[in-house]
């Protein structure tokens, strides 16, 4: 199951049924299925608290994603900051709401066994990331 809560913040306003679909075409894409998945939208001050306590990092963050996969099925915690979604957005001059979805599936994509840590993973991420806003796009049409 996927579920969407807040905490501090409004709900965005994003598609459910449309973004489940779109989470699950994702995943299977890389031979998993969709455990519980939970989102956590929060704000800035929100997010640096939980990137403090267990991470132990002293930085705001668009998400940190908290996994619990086990086998092919894909499961986590995921807590995102619509403050820093919002600041990126204008910061690279995209839209809000594909901002949004591109974090919403960057999490996704770190349960399914990708990484932007280490050399050229970022650009490994981004691509996949692409991809599956193309998907996106393709179950709205």
């Amino acid at each position: 199951m996927i579920t969407y809560d807040v905490d501090g913040v409004k709900m965005p306003k994003i598609k459910k049924r449309l973004i489940n679909k779109w989470i699950k075409a994702v995943a299977a894409t890389y031979g998993r299925k969709t455990g519980d998945i939970g989102y956590m939208f929060v704000d800035d001050e929100k997010i640096l608290e939980v990137n403090n306590e267990y991470l132990g990092h002293d930085y705001y963050t668009d998400i940190i994603t908290f996994d619990y996969d086990e086998d092919d099925v894909i499961s986590g915690d995921l807590v995102i900051s619509l403050d820093t979604v919002r600041t990126n957005a204008e910061k690279f001059g995209k839209d809000y709401t594909e901002e949004l979805n591109r974090v919403i599936i960057h999490g996704i994509l770190h349960l399914c066994g990708i990484n932007d840590k280490g050399p050229g993973e970022r650009e490994i991420m981004e691509a996949n990331e692409n991809k599956a806003l193309a998907t996106l796009a393709s179950l709205q049409d």
